[in-house]
């Protein structure tokens, strides 16, 4: 599983590392961000590229766990 940390980083840099990752073509990902409209479009490109998307919250941070 491929971990990516965006945290710090507003949008849309993580929709790109998480595009530019997904060119790897692996089974699952694991991305971290630290605000919601990162976690919301993140999840929404993940989706649209057929990826199931779960979201675990901690201390203001997002886990996205991305899978096939």
């Amino acid at each position: 599983m491929k971990k990516i940390d965006a945290r710090g980083l507003s949008c849309p840099e993580p929709v790109i590392m998480i595009r530019q990752a997904m060119a790897s073509k692996e089974a699952a990902y694991e991305m971290t961000v630290d605000n919601v409209a990162s976690r919301e479009n993140v999840t929404r490109y993940a989706e649209h590229q057929g990826y199931k998307v779960e979201v675990r919250a901690s201390g203001g941070e997002y886990t996205l766990t991305i899978t096939r």
